[in-house]
């Protein structure tokens, strides 16, 4: 007897949609919980090299919180490609200019750097207050365990 190994094709593939409440909630916590609903670790049939996961909604970006001294210590470096053309940023300043950048870039941190990894990341929506264009959607809640 043959076992065949379950491909999920792309008809079958649901995605849903979640909305996530950033407002108090610690950086690196918040980025795993969302990573893993982005690639869809959290349903049964996930496979790795398949895009299963959902779309998530964060609503509250500029108001969440790290541990110790990172808002002064954490920096965000981006390079202009010029020469000299490194800035650096801190992560107090980064909240209150773009704040969707922080979680952006954490969330890209535990997501593969690859075609995929940046089709996953699209389906990421991070808003810095409670208001947000995907009411027709109906998102539910994602509860942070």
């Amino acid at each position: 007897m043959v076992q065949k190994t379950y491909y999920p094709k792309a008809g079958e593939i649901e995605h849903r949609w979640y909305v996530v409440d950033a407002n108090g909630q610690n950086l690196g916590r918040l980025a795993t919980r969302i990573s893993t609903v982005l690639l869809g670790k959290h349903k049964p049939a996930f496979t790795p090299g398949v895009e299963m996961g959902d779309y998530v909604i964060v609503l509250n970006a500029g108001r969440i919180q790290v541990t110790g001294t990172k808002m002064e210590t954490k920096m965000y470096h981006h390079h202009s490609g010029y020469p000299g053309g490194l800035k650096s940023i801190t992560l107090r300043d980064q909240l209150n200019k773009f704040p969707d950048r922080v979680i952006r870039s954490a969330v890209w941190g535990m997501l593969p750097h690859n075609r995929m990894g940046r089709a996953i990341l699209k389906r990421l929506k991070i808003y810095s207050g409670v208001d947000h264009p995907h009411g027709a959607q109906a998102p539910e809640v994602l509860v942070l365990s």
